[in-house]
């Protein structure tokens, strides 16, 4: 009996003892455990939820894909077409020359310094002085003598053929590259040497094919020339007299000597035309107004008489292309960029869709403090992350198509399929504007659901 109240006041005291464990425990210092945001957890997630929409609406999002896709592609490949073949274009004319200007003489048509109209205008080699000391817009100036029809024999074959006199002066205008010997040097000019350059069809013709052609000796008109030079065989399509696989290049003053054009060539300095160089393009129009300036003076003729001179000016010409080019381009981009206009369409109908079926995931995030920001920010990044995605899929499918054609034999007039830098600049720049224009709508959509509209929808 006497441990009876022992026992039961323990066991009063046993229930006191567990509430101050409990209460110990509930004010035992914990360490709090915080979720760490890592900075591209949410560019995860939003890629993550695009790729399930992409899944989720298989045929849908890849029709979407293809006109964004489709549009880019087009944009980067009708501009590369067009500078294909502007750049085969220029390549083409620069087998004559880079940048200049051809000079014939002409018939004037009005009347100036006391001369009648109807005047026969000739250039003489003199001419070529004055205009290399008066004309400082002018880089290089070279007259130009040549005969047509000239028999030439070697021991083997015999032809007649256009031979041409070059200056030093004139092989730094003309591109008529080597492929084996030399050219035509300052020695040779000022000893009037008998020495030659063939172009390739000559040297076929003469020699069949033979090896060692450089050094032997053949017959101009009777009078021995050297072989000093081969030219290089050229695919020509353009001329202004013959090709130059057909020509012989030798020094003009062994030309006006042994077989000049006329007599009055050889006794007046007359010459076939001169050709110039200006210092630069911008520079073009001012020699131009020198040169026709300084002869007008010379030979008495009107310098706005646009007979006196015949003129050949591949500056202009080359211009006058690229204004082609131009425009040609201007109308290829707006049609690729209605091209790629249609897909920012299809970009804003597909999140303009998604939207729709997840109006109570928008009306739960708002119930769930998500702000209006937030829902605007969330779509419009969806949108613009597919558009993006779509337009570098574009973007690697016509650098891939590019590098195929441009490994590939191309024809003469067109060189390849490049993409400059500016290209994909400009094309980047009209991406982000159609993704920006095709992900806004749907986004604000969105963002303007009120909570109790969005839960209350019914798909």
């Amino acid at each position: 009996m006497t441990e009876a109240p022992e026992v039961l006041a323990a066991e009063i005291r046993r229930p006191v003892s567990a509430a101050s464990e409990i209460v110990a425990f509930r004010h035992r210092p914990t360490r709090r455990r915080h979720r760490v945001l890592r900075p591209l957890e949410p560019a995860l997630e939003l890629v993550v939820q695009t790729l399930a929409d992409i899944r989720r609406n298989k045929l849908r999002s890849f029709l979407t894909l293809f006109g964004i896709a489709w549009g880019i592609a087009s944009l980067v490949l009708l501009s590369s077409v067009s500078d294909g073949f502007r750049q085969g274009q220029r390549k083409n004319m620069s087998q004559i020359g880079d940048n200049i200007v051809f000079l014939f003489g002409g018939r004037t048509e009005l009347q100036a310094g006391g001369e009648r109209a109807g005047r026969r205008i000739y250039l003489y080699e003199r001419d070529v002085g004055v205009i290399r000391e008066q004309c400082p817009a002018v880089e290089i100036v070279a007259s130009e003598v040549k005969t047509w029809d000239v028999a030439v024999r070697s021991e083997f074959n015999a032809g007649k053929f256009l031979v041409l006199g070059a200056t030093p002066e004139y092989l730094q205008l003309r591109n008529l590259s080597l492929e084996a010997g030399r050219h035509i040097n300052r020695e040779d000019v000022a000893g009037a040497r008998r020495v030659a350059v063939l172009g390739a069809a000559v040297r076929k013709q003469l020699f069949e094919g033979r090896p060692g052609v450089l050094g032997r000796t053949i017959q101009i008109r009777g009078y021995p020339y050297v072989v000093v030079g081969l030219m290089a065989e050229k695919n020509q399509n353009s001329s202004y007299d013959g090709w130059d696989n057909d020509k012989i290049v030798v020094p003009p003053s062994a030309l006006v000597r042994d077989f000049p054009p006329s007599r009055e060539a050889y006794t007046q300095g007359r010459v076939s035309a001169i050709l110039y160089r200006p210092k630069s393009l911008p520079e073009w129009a001012e020699a131009q107004r020198q040169v026709k300036g300084i002869l007008g003076r010379i030979h008495g003729f009107d310098p706005r008489d646009e007979s006196a001179l015949h003129i050949w000016d591949t500056i202009e010409s080359a211009e006058l292309f690229d204004t082609v080019f131009d425009s040609m381009e201007i109308f290829l981009a707006a049609v690729a960029l209605v091209t790629l206009s249609l897909g920012g369409v299809g970009v804003m109908n597909t999140m303009m869709m998604a939207v729709s079926e997840r109006t109570n995931e928008i009306g739960l995030k708002k119930a769930l403090g998500a702000t209006r920001r937030r829902i605007l920010l969330d779509f419009f990044l969806e949108g613009l992350l597919l558009a993006l995605l779509a337009g570098a899929a574009g973007l690697i499918l016509v650098l891939a198509l590019a590098s195929a054609v441009n490994s590939l034999p191309l024809p003469e007039m067109f060189s390849g399929l490049p993409v400059p830098s500016t290209t994909l600049l400009w094309t980047t720049v009209a991406l982000g504007i159609v993704a920006v224009g095709a992900a806004l709508p749907p986004a604000w959509s969105a963002a303007n659901l009120t909570p109790v509209e969005a839960l209350r929808h019914e798909r």
